[in-house]
């Protein structure tokens, strides 16, 4: 069993899912994949990873819904979540709004396109 923290990608992208593990596995640290928000939660049950890093805008279940279902849960508090949002730029578009965002008990927020790199540090900083 590889020592190293377990990190869990949600997003319903999977070209970015594939991107940032591959990054991910490329700094050693072990990934896994989930497609929404349902899926997420099961594999957090099963594996109980350090971080998620969680789209915001998912069919069956967003983000922001699992990412506060996981901090109010006695049992997964601690797991760090990286909200990834590109609402920013379509707020207007979108029904996700900047209170939620603002709101939420996400650990912190990256902004879409990623930049794996910038990525890579936060995930370094936190784990």
């Amino acid at each position: 069993m590889s020592s190293q923290p377990l990190i869990l990608v949600v997003d319903d992208d999977p070209d970015l899912v594939e991107s940032v593990c591959m990054k991910l596995e490329n700094e050693n640290y072990r990934t896994a994949k989930a497609y929404d928000g349902v899926e997420a939660w099961e594999k957090i049950k099963e594996e109980r990873p350090a971080m998620l890093i969680l789209d915001v805008m998912m069919p069956n279940k967003n983000g922001y819904q699992l990412c506060d279902e996981i901090k109010k849960n006695e049992e997964y508090k601690d797991i760090t979540v990286l909200l990834l949002t590109a609402v920013a730029d379509a707020v207007t578009s979108t029904n996700y709004t900047h209170y939620d965002g603002i709101t939420t008990l996400a650990d912190d927020f990256i902004p879409k396109p990623i930049d794996l790199d910038k990525l890579m540090e936060i995930v370094k900083d936190y784990l």
